[in-house]
């Protein structure tokens, strides 16, 4: 008797602190979402160095995303520049807080990363929590305009000399591709730390221009008076109608397969993203606040200043391309891999 006695009242104990435990939890979870980001700091982390187009875009969502979520945060930037933006994505997928006071700018090359440099990503794709994209983008291969390359055929029989900030990031990685599917002649010099650095180069006549800049980027420089050559992404800009897609050279089916896969990225050049487990109500306000940010007048008087397009592409979309881009044919991903490898 005195043992089962002992074992009824273990039970209920334990049932009791269970019970307490649950009740102090519980709250936590169901926390109103006004009510956890009321007085907070969000921090963005961008997964690039200061003065970038993704540092540019990350201080126009602070300035303006948090009047649009429930509580009002306050935000803060973050530049986490590295590994081809791996650093900033690992980061906030594997350390940064699970409860939607940090979110981040990553880098699009984080779509294929897992496709074409594994060794480096410590993250699942689909398991990040995708916010929205403020726009796809086309990509220009520019020259400067004392360059011995000035027209598009040039390309081709010229040898081009083109600076590079990462054997990962598409200044390079692109002149590697299109000299392998359609045969320009570039030549790439690596160690430049960022965009601006291979500008300057390009004024010292250190290079002859860049093979992968952003036209929204190079539409903001006009005093440079770069010439545009060729285009690269899945569609023109329709400021361009007349500079050819480097998709136009592409001669078979297979190598059309392969650039399509890289440029499909493109699609979402600005992309917004969550850390993994965050609570569906704080994913849901933030997809809701991102949305309602790109409608604000404010918001789009700054962007049309800065010459910023705005698209703006919802979360669910992301979270359906990136499940398209995860079941890519294994032999289309290894050719992009190696094609693309420093």
């Amino acid at each position: 008797m005195y043992s089962f006695e002992r074992r009824q009242l273990l039970q209920v104990s334990t049932f009791c602190l269970v019970s307490a435990l649950m009740w102090h939890v519980a709250p936590v979870s169901a926390q109103p979402v006004a009510d956890f980001y009321k007085g907070r700091q969000v921090t963005i982390v961008v997964a690039s160095s200061a003065g970038g187009g993704y540092d540019l875009q990350g201080r126009l969502f602070a300035r303006h995303m948090g009047d649009h979520l429930p509580g009002k945060p306050t935000m803060l930037v973050q530049n986490m520049p590295g590994a081809g933006g791996l650093t900033a994505a690992n980061h906030i997928y594997t350390i940064a807080p699970k409860d939607g006071s940090l979110i981040g700018v990553v880098q699009r090359g984080v779509l294929t990363a897992k496709l074409t440099s594994p060794g480096g990503v410590r993250f699942d794709l689909e398991k990040f929590g995708w916010i929205g994209n403020l726009a796809p983008e086309v990509a220009a291969v520019v020259a400067w305009r004392t360059s011995p390359v000035q027209t598009t055929q040039d390309l081709f029989t010229k040898e081009f000399i083109v600076g590079g900030n990462g054997p990962t990031l598409d200044p390079e990685t692109v002149p590697r591709m299109l000299n392998a599917l359609i045969g320009t002649k570039f030549k790439i010099v690596s160690g430049y730390t960022a965009t601006t650095d291979v500008l300057i180069a390009m004024q010292r006549g250190e290079l002859h221009g860049l093979a992968d800049f952003a036209w929204g980027n190079v539409k903001r420089r006009p005093d440079m008076q770069l010439k545009v050559l060729m285009q690269s992404g899945l569609a023109k800009s329709p400021d361009l109608p007349d500079v050819p897609l480097a998709l136009d050279f592409v001669k078979n089916e297979e190598d059309r397969k392969v650039m399509e896969l890289f440029f499909v990225q493109k699609t979402v050049a600005r992309p917004l993203v969550a850390p993994p487990g965050l609570p569906a109500d704080r994913l849901a306000a933030l997809r809701a606040g991102f949305m309602a940010m790109t409608k604000d007048k404010a918001f789009l008087e700054e962007t049309k200043k800065l010459s910023i397009d705005v698209e703006p592409e919802r979360g669910e979309a992301l979270d359906a391309l990136v499940a398209r881009i995860a079941a890519t044919p294994p032999d289309v991903a290894a050719r992009l891999a190696k094609l693309i490898a420093p």
